[in-house]
Parts: structure tokens; C-alpha cells; sequence
């Protein structure tokens, strides 16, 4: 039969099958994790669930946990959790491997996680910060003044 190999995925697709290999779930990205990093992801994702009302989905490579917006998010490797959580501020830590400014008002802190005793403070603390700094009301615009006209 006649078919094609996806580019991305490298799965083999029928003539006239759909395919979606962009469509994912959080089972699907953590099903080959060690007992470790499967362990450490249960902790942080029960940690951020604990915070309140939002939403977790899976996406691409990632796991998104969002408010309004994204708040941080996981990637699953092979030997650690990438976690990148977005404040509205900069944090110089030894836990943080990169920083990167994504907004005005957004910083993105890449961190990454090899074992559930890592998913403590201040970790937890920054993504608690990142989980309220999302559902925070935007900062009001500065209002310029009118300076006074002469004649």
C-alpha cells in the first residue's frame, strides 16, 4: 500500500489515514521516565495542582500548567525534568541553568529537576510566585501627562 513516513515523528502513515503526531498527553510524555524523575514529576505536578484552579495539559514536548497564561511548564528528558517557570522577575539561584527574558514583564527560569528532594524550596516557593504573578491583574499602563499648551 502506498504511505508515507512522517517527517517529525517517523511513524509510517496509510494512504488516507489521519495522522496527529502532535497531539500528545502527559501519559504519553512521562511513560518512559525512571522511577526517579517519575517520582519527581508526581511531586511537582501535585505540588502545582495544589495551588488552585488551572489548567494542565500536554502540548508538543511539554507539560503546560496555565491561568490566564502559561505559568511554567515541564519538558520530560531522558535523565532530568526541564522546568521552566515564568516570573516577573529575575532569580539568581545555583538551581537555575538559564535565564531568558520573554516580555517586558516575563522572565523564563530553566531548572532542571533529577530527583523528587529537589521539588522543595525555593523551587516550589518560585513556581507558587509564578502560579500568583499569572493570575495577577496586568500592571496598569502609566498614564502620560499633558503638558501644558503655550499660546
Amino acid at each position: 500500500m502506498a504511505g508515507r513516513e512522517c517527517y517529525h515523528c517517523k511513524q509510517w502513515v496509510e494512504e488516507g489515514e489521519a495522522h496527529d503526531c502532535w497531539t500528545t498527553t502527559e501519559s504519553a510524555l512521562t511513560r518512559d521516565l525512571s522511577e526517579d524523575l517519575r517520582d519527581a514529576w508526581e511531586r511537582l505536578r501535585e505540588t502545582a495542582a495544589d495551588f488552585g484552579e488551572q489548567r494542565i495539559y500536554a502540548s508538543h514536548n511539554s507539560i503546560m500548567f496555565s491561568r490566564k497564561s502559561c505559568y511554567f511548564f515541564v519538558r520530560p528528558k531522558k535523565s532530568f525534568l526541564e522546568v521552566c517557570v515564568f516570573l516577573g522577575r529575575t532569580v539568581k539561584a545555583k538551581q537555575v541553568r538559564r535565564i531568558d527574558r520573554t516580555s517586558k514583564s516575563k522572565v523564563v527560569h530553566v531548572i532542571q529537576i533529577r530527583h523528587r528532594d529537589e521539588v522543595e524550596p525555593p523551587i516550589t516557593d518560585w513556581i507558587q510566585e509564578a502560579y500568583d504573578y499569572a493570575g495577577a491583574p496586568a500592571p496598569a499602563k502609566a498614564k502620560k501627562s499633558k503638558s501644558a499648551k503655550r499660546r
